[in-house]
């Protein structure tokens, strides 16, 4: 039984404590957050105690540490969980610096202790099934990724102004995606983007609309597509075309049901957001953290993981600036 503490009780955090909680394997035992209403709320609702970072790093009964909290603590958390001797699960991204990201590879690999990035995607099963098939080879050699992530509504701008921009903050899943389905790094970035569904988020220096093309050394190339806003609902694809055929993964909708008359044929939009779309991910991905941690095996998505896809991400910041192709 792997006794888990919780760091910061917000949306995402909530999502969690509901893994760890429901997760046979696993007990949450203790929850903080710099609210501390927020915290006790949590803790109530699941049999954990509310506490602070310190005491549950201190804590030696406390195996493992979920890192909830907003962007800029993540890496100083890992490297002080990891030297507390706790396993790690952190949400994404590891740092909104590169140097920084790489200085807490460093430090945390040399601790020893498992350290899981939280790009749950990767375990959506029907992402996951669509990777399993690209490696057994069923559509011959992989050429073409095509990436689209369209959230429904824009978040709100007090949050754009902390969260890196659109490429570290929204469109980082999407280069790890790239990088899990291809394989490899990209070897250049070249992005373009504005601000056309909210000025107010160009005024605060970021952009809502954006492709990003990557080129890899062998000529494969992918693309990715980010809107803050789709009003029919959140839009998650992926395509992958191969030199023998075509692997796709569409919308998972609201339901099933399809109507079709004289008039045409209509269907369910797609699920309304993260937490309805991934639900499924986040437990998965829960499970394999806790596998990997009790079975002392390699976590499946590793602190280099998290740093590759800021590198990615911070090269389309600066293509974005440039007006060019950045080398990764």
């Amino acid at each position: 039984m792997l006794k888990v503490g919780l760091l910061g009780a917000g949306r995402i955090g909530a999502v969690h404590a509901k893994a760890i909680s429901s997760h046979p394997g696993s007990r949450l035992v203790a929850i903080s957050d710099v609210n501390a209403d927020a915290a006790s709320m949590l803790a109530a609702k699941y049999g954990a105690k509310a506490s602070s970072n310190d005491e549950i790093l201190d804590d030696a009964s406390i195996d493992a540490v979920l890192v909830a909290t907003s962007t800029n603590t993540h890496s100083d958390l890992i490297e002080a969980a990891t030297r507390a001797g706790k396993a790690v699960l952190c949400e994404k991204p590891v740092d909104l610096s590169l140097a920084r990201a790489r200085a807490c590879l460093k430090a945390a690999g040399a601790t020893g202790r498992p350290v899981m990035i939280g790009f749950n995607r990767r375990f959506d099963p029907n992402f996951a099934a669509l990777k399993a098939a690209a490696d057994r080879g069923e559509i011959g050699k992989t050429e073409l990724l095509s990436i689209t992530s369209f959230d429904p509504a824009p978040p709100p701008i007090p949050y754009v102004k902390v969260s890196g921009g659109l490429f570290r903050d929204m469109m980082i899943h999407d280069f790890d995606m790239a990088n899990f389905i291809m394989g490899e790094l990209p070897k250049t970035v070249y992005a373009s983007g504005s601000s056309i569904v909210d000025p107010d988020i160009g005024a605060a220096g970021d952009v809502d609309t954006a492709v990003v093309t990557l080129t890899y050394g062998n000529g494969r190339i992918a693309v990715i597509k980010n809107s803050r806003r789709a009003v029919y609902g959140y839009d998650q694809r992926v395509e992958l075309l191969g030199s023998d055929g075509l692997l796709s993964a569409a919308n998972v909708l609201e339901n099933t049901v399809s109507k079709s008359t004289k008039g045409g044929v209509t269907s369910a939009k797609p699920e309304l957001f993260f937490l309805e779309r991934y639900m499924r991910a986040y437990v998965a991905e829960w499970d394999a953290f806790v596998s990997a941690v009790i079975d002392n095996k390699a976590v499946p998505v590793t602190l280099q993981d998290g740093v590759d896809a800021l590198a990615v991400a911070e090269a389309a910041t600066a293509s974005l600036k440039a007006g060019t192709p950045v080398p990764v």
